[in-house]
């Protein structure tokens, strides 16, 4: 079975896959730059066991992160407690299968390429992947199922927070569709204000990118907050929020064979 590691700013995912590529377990934690690899080792396991998987299951590792503290600690959990040596995205000799067409491409996140593998694989390009995470972001994937660059703009949760933290009588509220577009309350209309002003900053930018590109390029969203926006952005075609795990599962399949 193989472990798959998606480590973003805000949360890390772990999922194991079997040989059928089926997830038989997902599991999500807090990101800290200072837990060790004992610490997320006991808080694994235990979970692999009340899902009836063994971590002696486990015989591959493959590995995300866009928070470079967290490598060490999580390679030496792959290799202490499944002693597997983990594929890491961005290090040299990983063929992600595509080619990275911007300025600088060490400069892109590795979830972001690992979308664009996915997206690419399951729904062809030319297309967008609009990714709701701790940043939003938007990445183009072309015909040839290459990465051809994108957009990053604040994430919703960061954007509430940032309300909270900027005006001392905003109270924190959590992220949710309003029933109307002018809210008659406070936390309504700060409610209102992030979720409409997210769709029309999604429907306006893959406006432009259609414009820009001249290709009527269809969207895919993924991310924790992509089915609360499914229903409101039109030009949203498909949503997966297992994305990411997919390409990490597609990216170590194609280094094993070669």
């Amino acid at each position: 079975m193989l472990l798959a590691i998606d480590s973003g700013n805000t949360n890390i995912v772990f999922a194991v896959f079997d040989d059928a590529g089926t997830i038989r377990g997902e599991w999500r934690s807090s990101t800290s730059a200072n837990r060790t690899a004992d610490e997320y080792g006991v808080w694994l396991t235990q979970l692999m066991q009340l899902d009836g998987l063994k971590r002696e299951d486990v015989t591959a590792a493959i590995i995300a992160s866009v928070v470079p503290a967290t490598f060490f600690s999580l390679k030496t959990l792959c290799r202490k407690y499944f002693h597997a040596e983990p594929l890491v995205i961005g290090e040299d000799g990983v063929d992600l299968g595509i080619k990275v067409l911007i300025d600088r491409p060490e400069e892109v996140g590795a979830d972001r390429l690992v979308n664009a593998v996915a997206a690419g694989e399951q729904f062809g390009g030319p297309l967008i992947v609009v990714d709701f995470g701790t940043a939003t972001t938007f990445d183009i994937v072309d015909s040839g199922g290459n990465y051809a660059g994108g957009i990053i703009a604040p994430g919703v949760n960061l954007s509430l927070e940032a309300l909270h933290m900027a005006a001392a009588k905003l109270p924190r509220v959590a992220i949710g569709r309003p029933r109307h577009v002018v809210g008659r309350s406070t936390v309504e209309a700060m409610q209102s204000g992030v979720f409409w002003g997210y769709v029309g900053m999604i429907e306006g930018l893959v406006k432009r990118i259609r414009e820009e590109t001249g290709i009527d390029m269809q969207v895919v969203a993924t991310g924790g907050l992509a089915p609360l926006f499914m229903g409101a952005v039109d030009c949203i075609a498909s949503s997966d929020p297992q994305l990411t795990l997919k390409g990490l599962l597609a990216i170590h399949r194609r280094n094993r064979r070669t």
